[in-house]
C-alpha cells in the first residue's frame, strides 16, 4: 500500500525483486500474503491489515523477479506468468563492461579516462577467470576494485605536475596486482584422451559448467562404486546407463561381473544431480568396455532412457556457452531440445556444431563406440571368427533392439550396422 502511495496512481508497475529467497517465521508468511496479492480472481478487493481497508489491485502489474524458481512455493509460481532469460554471453559482457561499467567505475573514482586504459584482453580476463555468472553483478564489483586500485596508483605515482601525467594501462598479466590470484577457475578441454573418460555439461544457478565423467575397472566382484557427491536422481542415471551398457554389448557383460567399477565426477565438494549426465555416464561406460577413447572434442548432455532414447533437458544456452568458453567443438543434445536453440547466442552456435540425436545408439555410432567396429578389425579373415564372434552371444534380442538386425560381412563376421 505505500508503494500505491508513493506511485500516485492506481495502476502502476510494482517490481518484487528475488521472491525466491521468501522465508517465513513466526512472525508470518510472505508467500501466503502474496497469494491474494498476485491472483487476479480475489486481489480487486485485497485488504491490508495494517489499514484494515479492502483495496482494488487488479489493475496493478506486478513484476518480480528470481534467480530460480525452484525456491518459490508451488502455489505462489502457478498464478505467476513465467519468462525465462538466459545469460549474457561473454562477448555481451565484454561490451557492457566495457561501455557501461568500466566507464561508471571511473567516474565513481575520479579517474579521467587518459590516466586509465584497461585493455580488451584484461576485461576478457576478468569475465573469464574472477566472475562465475549468469548476470554481470559480480563483474561491476571487479570493475570497482580494479578502477579503485589504479586510482591508488596514480595517486602514488608523484605530487604536483607530475601526477597529472601518470597514465595506468592494465594488462591481462597484471590482474593479480589489482585483483589478486584469480579466484575461479573453470573446467577446459582435456588434453589427453582415455577409454572411460567422457566430457559432459551441467546447468548452475550461475550459468554453465562442462564436467568430466571418469569410470574405471578394477579387481573385484561386481561392486559399482559412485563418488563425487552425486544425487539421488543422478545414481540413478547410474543404474540406467549400466543396464543398458549390459543390453547394448552383451559380450562384455562378464567384465561387470568380474571386476569392480568404479564412477566418479570430480570435484567431489560440490554436490551434483539431475538426469541429464544419463547420456554422458552411457558413453562412458561404452568407452570403457570397448576400450575405445572418445575425443575431449565432444561433449554431450542429455537425459537417457531403459529404451535407449535422448530426452529432453533443461538449461541448454547456459550449456551450450560452458562448452564454448572450455574450448569444446562438437556437441550432442537432444533432438527434442532442437527449438530451444532459438534461445541460444549466435556467437555460441556459429563456435560449435551441435548435433541432435535421437536414440544413445546414434551417439555411439558416430563416436565410433559400435559393439561391430572392434570385431570386425580384430577377426577379418580369421577362419574361426563367426563361431567366436561375441555379437551373437544376446540371449534377450537387445542387439537386434537397440542396434538393429544382425548381417555378416564378406569375411563372414557378424555385424550391425546403422549407419547410412
Amino acid at each position: 500500500m505505500n508503494a500505491m502511495k508513493t506511485a500516485g496512481t492506481s495502476n502502476p508497475v510494482i517490481v518484487l525483486d528475488e521472491v525466491d529467497k521468501l522465508s517465513h517465521d513466526y512472525n508470518g508468511d510472505p508467500a501466503s500474503a502474496l497469494l491474494e496479492v498476485l491472483d487476479p480472481e480475489q486481489n480487486f478487493s485485497f485488504t491490508d491489515h495494517y489499514m484494515n481497508v479492502p483495496y482494488d489491485l487488479s489493475d496493478v502489474l506486478f513484476v518480480c523477479t528470481a534467480n530460480t524458481t525452484d525456491t518459490i512455493p508451488e502455489p505462489l509460481l502457478n498464478r505467476m506468468e513465467t519468462i525465462q532469460f538466459p545469460g549474457y554471453t561473454a562477448i555481451e559482457k565484454f561490451q557492457i563492461a566495457k561501455r557501461h561499467l568500466l566507464p561508471r567505475a571511473m567516474k565513481a573514482t575520479g579517474i579521467r579516462e587518459e590516466h586509465l586504459e584497461v585493455t580488451d584482453d584484461a576485461i576478457r580476463a576478468v569475465i573469464d577467470g574472477y566472475t562465475m555468472e549468469s548476470g554481470v553483478r559480480g563483474l561491476k564489483k571487479q570493475m570497482d576494485t580494479l578502477c579503485r586500485y589504479a586510482a591508488v596508483e596514480i595517486v602514488k605515482a608523484g605530487s604536483g605536475e607530475d601526477s597529472g601525467n601518470r597514465k595506468v594501462v592494465v594488462k591481462p598479466e597484471e590482474l593479480r596486482k589489482y585483483l589478486d590470484q584469480r579466484p575461479i577457475r573453470h573446467d577446459s578441454i582435456l588434453e589427453e584422451k582415455r577409454p572411460g573418460i567422457v566430457t559432459g555439461l551441467a546447468w548452475t544457478a550461475a550459468g554453465g559448467e562442462i564436467l568430466f565423467i571418469e569410470t574405471l575397472f578394477t579387481k573385484g566382484s561386481g561392486k559399482v562404486i559412485v563418488t563425487g557427491q552425486l544425487g539421488d536422481v543422478m545414481k540413478e542415471s547410474v543404474q540406467i546407463a549400466i543396464s543398458l551398457i549390459k543390453a547394448m554389448y552383451p559380450d562384455k557383460e562378464h567384465l561387470f561381473e568380474e571386476n569392480d567399477l568404479h564412477i566418479h565426477v570430480p570435484e567431489g565438494a560440490v554436490p551434483k544431480d539431475g538426469p541429464s549426465a544419463g547420456i554422458t555416464l552411457t558413453t562412458a561406460l561404452a568407452s570403457l568396455v570397448t576400450g575405445r577413447e572418445v575425443s575431449p572434442q565432444w561433449a554431450m548432455t542429455g537425459e537417457v532412457s531403459l529404451r535407449g532414447g535422448v530426452m529432453p533437458i533443461g538449461g541448454l544456452p547456459e550449456k551450450l556457452m560452458a562448452a564454448q568458453r572450455a574450448g569444446i567443438k562438437k556437441v550432442f543434445i537432444p533432438q527434442e531440445n532442437v527449438d530451444d536453440l532459438e534461445d541460444v547466442a549466435k556467437e555460441v552456435k556459429d563456435a560449435l556444431e551441435i548435433h541432435p540425436v535421437k536414440k544413445i545408439s546414434d551417439v555411439l555410432d558416430t563416436l565410433d563406440l559400435h559393439p561391430a567396429a572392434s570385431e570386425k578389425k580384430s577377426k577379418k579373415g580369421s577362419a574361426s571368427s563367426k563361431k567366436k564372434n561375441s555379437l551373437s552371444v544376446d540371449p534377450f534380442g537387445n542387439l537386434d533392439a537397440f542396434w538393429g538386425p544382425v548381417q555378416v560381412d564378406k569375411t563372414g563376421v557378424e555385424y550391425t550396422d546403422r549407419r547410412p
